[in-house]
């Protein structure tokens, strides 16, 4: 059997060469006086020149493979003028990353803020014209709905033949009602029992004035009935008053057909456009159709009106003959334009 070679010894290791007056590394781990800097022991390793204990540990130490020089003293006045420079390499933790984000979100509010301040302020205002709107309104509707605005007093305009103390009496029973709680139903019932009343308007006076004005009916004449009484009309028929003997001052009416005929609303018609002091001058007015009208007046004269179109205009002109020829026997209007005395 063939003898095994010996293992051959490694060679020793070269040390490197050393600038002059260097001390040789002992393989020992240290660090350089005054910086972060590691010196391991191994043949990869320049060796470091030795720094005398009296050396200024300030002063720039020239390191091989292209290091920088720096100094304790440079590197904390690098920390000091950029603080973030030193935490560049250090890890972010999630308190970090909270923090970042509370800032920029109160960042982010304060810039909204800003520039939404002006339509801030417009909302604002609206809202608080609004809030003082319904303010004012709600407090003047709850005011004219309270007893604050009672009535205390009703008042009757445009009454002639009518008394006012009478309508005032049968409105009574609105006195201390809120003016906004007027009950017209009641009003209505009320006036109705008032033949002389055609129309009627209320009028609310605050605080307590309840004002009613009234447009009586006007009588245009009377109709006499089988039984021999006479009753006073208006022009659309409305019986007013009754008596047995015929009043004065009122034409008697003669139509065809009653107080629902054509005829009578013709007549009608004719005798309420006549002023008052020439309507009761006119005796009688007769009609068998609405197109034959026939006014007889007190002193004997006659008038022949026609239909009671243009009653107006036949008014102006009757009066215009009488004036010109108060002793004629008769008018004739039935042509505004054209009148005929007789």
């Amino acid at each position: 059997m063939r003898r095994p070679s010996a293992i051959p010894s490694p060679a020793p290791p070269v040390e490197p060469e050393r600038p002059a007056g260097a001390q040789p590394f002992d393989g020992a781990r240290r660090r350089a006086t005054g910086f972060g800097i590691d010196a391991s022991a191994g043949p990869e390793m320049d060796a470091i020149p030795a720094v005398p204990d009296d050396a200024d540990t300030t002063a720039p130490i020239l390191l091989d493979r292209g290091a920088s020089a720096v100094s304790s003293t440079a590197r904390e006045r690098a920390e000091e003028a950029d603080p973030t420079a030193a935490q560049d390499d250090v890890p972010l933790t999630a308190r970090d990353l909270w923090h970042a984000t509370r800032a920029r979100r109160k960042a982010l509010r304060t810039e909204i803020r800003r520039f939404t301040q002006r339509s801030r302020r417009r909302r604002i205002g609206w809202i608080v014209g609004a809030a003082l709107a319904l303010l004012v309104v709600g407090g003047s509707i709850g005011a004219a709905y309270s007893p604050l605005f009672a009535v205390e007093t009703v008042t009757v305009e445009g009454t002639s033949a009518l008394k006012a103390a009478d309508v005032q009496k049968a409105l009574s029973g609105q006195v201390g009602r809120p003016l906004a709680l007027v009950d017209s139903s009641a009003v209505k019932a009320a006036l109705v029992a008032f033949p002389l009343i055609e129309t009627y308007r209320l009028e609310a006076h605050p605080p307590h004035d309840l004002v009613v004005r009234i447009v009586e009916r006007t009588p245009v004449g009377v109709l006499q009935a089988d039984d021999g009484r006479f009753t006073v009309v208006d022009a659309a028929g409305v019986a007013l008053s009754t008596a047995e003997a015929r009043p004065a001052g009122y034409a008697l009416i003669d139509v065809a057909g009653g107080t629902g005929s054509k005829a009578f609303a013709a007549v009608g018609t004719a005798l309420r456009s006549l002023p008052a002091e020439l309507r009761g001058q006119v005796d009688s007015a007769t009609a068998s159709t609405p197109d034959d009208i026939v006014l007889k007046l007190s002193g004997g004269a006659q008038v022949v009106w026609g239909s009671a179109e243009q009653s107006a205009r036949k008014t102006l002109s009757l009066q215009a003959l009488m004036k010109a020829n108060p002793s004629a026997a008769s008018y004739d209007v039935s042509s505004p334009g054209v009148g005929i005395v007789g």
